[in-house]
């Protein structure tokens, strides 16, 4: 398994489609902003097939220190961002990670 950069995807989009990879690039930074500015509203975004992202707030926790258990942290309440995969997304990886496993 690899990791790909937006100048990956960028590159490959732009072959695929054959735009110039600067307005490929310029498209997927707006719509990377536009999400962003979505989620940071408290919106939650669907996208059908592929899956939801929405802000969850995580609950304030006890943590522990790895290196004194004895000492207690106290993390904070705090907003993250949550992925839910959408029914074709989880479809398509269970059927890539059934196909490695062989």
């Amino acid at each position: 398994m690899a990791t790909r950069t937006k100048k990956q995807l960028i590159s490959k989009i732009a072959a695929k489609t054959n735009q110039h990879p600067n307005d490929v690039r310029v498209i997927i930074q707006s719509f990377l902003d536009g999400i962003t500015e979505s989620l940071s509203t408290g919106d939650r975004l669907e996208f059908r097939d592929f899956g939801v992202f929405e802000v969850v707030t995580r609950k304030k926790k006890i943590g522990r220190n790895p290196k004194n258990a004895k000492v207690a942290i106290v993390i904070p309440e705090r907003q993250a961002v949550k992925f839910t995969a959408g029914k074709k997304m989880k479809m398509i990886i269970e059927n890539e990670e059934s196909l490695a496993s062989m």
